[in-house]
């Protein structure tokens, strides 16, 4: 067990929780039913935030202020270039409040304040490209159906989305999903995780102030079989996009298909960085503590796998441990900071019995595996377990939390066999300077994302999503608008129609 982590409280906790009411069609309502839930700070101790908690009749509310807004309100026929003009605007003001938002999550989640900083960046990049997508949605034409026929393809608003996002990376996620809806013209029902709903409350009045109509985009907070489940089975949705575990996707997916909605989902991930003996070491060692421990591991596209070739495994996982080492863990308020609080005792208890499992399998613990002791928060230091053998919980399940697990292979037919025996498909590495090993393993590994000597790099204009148990549908890139809308086909004949079917 490492020293007690000396943790700060900040100024909000002698200022008491902020409260926040629901979003329902331009206005802040108390619940229906009054009733409302707090987010104690996972890194602090203290109760930094208070919610209105929605019930299944606030639920209704909110989706037929959505559906109105879409049936008759001003946005689904605002040409594009007035909606991304408003999608900019929004990313301004976005960026103006960039510190305010970051504190936000960084206080709810426990993730430091240095990383929420950059996540906060990234979104109002994304705003401003679904900004730009909007301008350029565009349908089909063909005029090669003979003289008589021009036959024209639509794009259309799907209609009202209920969005769904996790507590991982909350203003993040959101960001990903609701500007490319608005951009197409939807309307929206927003629910954000109940521990991490205070950022997405502020976008929702960003965007009000951007000139997003009343209606069009409705956040609530609440606990998912509350919120979540009724906001997939209403009947006036069109649409889910969820992200979060694959056991919640899979009921969200279950529940959907009773009405036949579409439904997006990115979900969890147990993602394999492979390591080849030519490739630069120095660079796939940072990287290797950087995937495996960035944002405490709580994140689906962690590389929570290191699969190391045999030649190298002693030397390079010395590197590692070296690295990790270094790994500052503590007040996610400081800048320094590196890893910070796990977002719940609960989660913290869960990702620690998967590190105890192991060890009774027979892996080893290199480094960490030591909850951190604090007076404020609960925290992990960073852990490698060596030893880690394919038919471990520890190798195939997604732990999501700052835990390495470390396999080794012989050939690269061994490592795709590794890198594949998992129910995910997210994401995955490979680190070699060789242009035929780097090949081989990008178009082996069944993942959505392959990183080719990097990891984790992130552009809005590059799809993102899995293969197998890691999600449905693929988020960002140029296609991102074209998933929140319908195609329609229209055939216009002229001249005498002929060939009349009763003569």
């Amino acid at each position: 067990m490492n020293a007690p982590l000396n943790i700060s409280m900040p100024a909000e906790a002698a200022a008491g929780p902020t409260s926040y009411k629901l979003l329902i069609d331009g206005k802040h309502v108390d619940a229906a039913d009054g009733r409302s839930l707090e987010r104690r700070s996972p890194g602090h101790g203290f109760v930094v935030s208070r919610y209105a908690q929605a019930s299944e009749k606030d639920v209704d509310l909110a989706v037929k202020a959505a559906h109105s807004a879409f049936e008759s309100g001003p946005w689904p026929r605002m040409k594009a270039a007035e909606r991304a003009g408003i999608l900019l605007k929004a990313a301004d003001l976005i960026e103006a409040r960039l510190e305010d938002i970051a504190r936000l999550d960084a206080l709810e989640s426990g993730k430091p304040i240095a990383q929420a900083r950059g996540e906060i960046g990234g979104a109002v990049d994304i705003w401003r490209y679904a900004a730009s997508l909007a301008r350029t949605l565009h349908g089909e034409s063909y005029a090669n159906l003979g003289d008589a026929m021009l036959g024209v393809v639509l794009r259309e608003p799907i209609g009202v989305v209920s969005i769904i996002t996790p507590w991982n990376f909350p203003f993040l996620i959101v960001s990903q999903k609701l500007p490319f809806a608005l951009a197409a013209g939807c309307t929206a029902v927003v629910k954000p995780s109940e521990m991490t709903s205070a950022s997405t409350f502020v976008l929702g009045d960003i965007l009000l102030e951007a000139g997003v109509p009343s209606g069009v985009v409705n956040v609530i907070a609440g606990l998912g079989a509350d919120v979540g489940a009724p906001m997939v089975s209403h009947p006036l949705v069109e649409m889910v996009s969820f992200t979060g575990s694959t056991r919640v996707g899979k009921l969200t997916m279950a529940s959907a298909a009773q009405s036949l909605k579409k439904v997006s989902m990115e979900l969890g991930g147990k993602n394999g960085q492979i390591v080849f003996p030519d490739g630069d070491l120095e660079a796939a060692a940072d990287a290797a503590v950087f995937g495996g421990f960035f944002n405490a591991g709580e994140c689906c596209n962690a590389g929570s796998r290191l699969i190391v070739h045999e030649a190298i495994a002693d030397d390079f996982l010395a590197a590692v441990k070296t690295l990790t080492a270094k790994v500052r863990v503590g007040d996610p308020l400081d800048d320094l900071t590196k890893v910070g609080a796990m977002i719940s005792t609960d989660h913290l208890t869960k990702v620690s019995g998967y590190v105890s499992t192991a060890k009774g399998e027979g892996a080893s613990v290199l480094s960490g595996g030591d909850a951190r002791a604090s007076s404020a928060g609960q925290y992990l230091d960073p852990t490698i377990v060596a030893g880690v053998t394919e038919g471990m919980a520890i190798a195939r399940e997604e732990v999501f939390g700052p835990v390495l697990s470390v396999l080794s292979f012989k050939t690269i037919e061994e490592a795709l066999r590794i890198a594949n025996n998992t129910p995910y498909g997210l994401s995955a590495g490979v680190w070699s300077k060789d242009i035929d090993t780097c090949m081989t393993v990008a178009r082996g590994v069944r993942t959505g994302t392959v990183w080719v000597n990097t990891f984790m790099d992130g552009y809005p204009e590059l799809p993102f999503g899995g293969y197998k148990q890691s999600g449905l549908g693929r988020e960002l890139g140029k296609r991102a608008v074209e998933d929140y809308t319908e195609e329609k086909t229209i055939q216009f004949h002229r001249g005498q129609r002929t060939g009349w079917w009763v003569g």
